[in-house]
């Protein structure tokens, strides 16, 4: 397989460029991913709206969903970037393992969140009525199912782009599980 170049900010569209620089501005640099997100005219403002967008979840909940998915999806990508960010919501590094594996021994709720996004991705959304029940016993709605759902498919979306793409990882490499 071939990789993909990562484009330039002059590679990109004009619409690009700008998110670039709100990107660089706030980041202080612009992800690889991102920037393959821009090979497509639309892909990158329309995945940041619905990454950013309002949610049912907490940033730590997010985080969850996204280390356990990326794992299940084995994206070595969104597993790095996620692990940077899960640290900077206050998850240990033996915290994010766990997460990645679909659990959490350390919090009860948010060891349902991540048997259900694992269960979830590996089934293709044919969730466990086992692992649904415990979701919901542990306090979560039907609100917060689909806000889980809506996360797994935005996750799963950045794992495909890393998997066919095979751009660099440019965050700390997470450790293998």
């Amino acid at each position: 397989m071939s990789t993909f170049n990562v484009p330039t900010r002059e590679e990109v569209s004009e619409n690009n460029q700008a998110i670039f620089d709100n990107l660089k501005k706030a980041l202080g640099f612009v992800p690889n991913l991102y920037a393959t997100y821009a090979n497509s005219d639309t892909a990158l403002e329309n995945y940041l709206n619905f990454a950013n967008a309002k949610t049912s979840l907490s940033a730590k909940e997010k985080e969850v969903v996204n280390l356990a998915v990326s794992q299940v999806n084995n994206c070595i990508y969104c597993l790095s970037a996620h692990t940077a960010i899960g640290k900077m919501n206050g998850f240990t590094d033996e915290q994010i393992l766990e997460l990645r594996a679909g659990k959490a021994s350390f919090d009860t709720k948010l060891n349902a969140l991540a048997k259900l996004a694992k269960n979830i991705t590996e089934n293709r959304g044919r969730t466990d009525e086992n692992v649904l029940n415990d979701y919901f016993a542990a306090g979560y709605t039907k609100a917060n199912l689909i806000d889980t759902i809506s996360l797994v498919g935005d996750k799963t979306i950045s794992n495909y782009i890393h998997s066919t793409t095979q751009v660099p990882v440019d965050f700390p490499v997470a450790p293998s599980l």
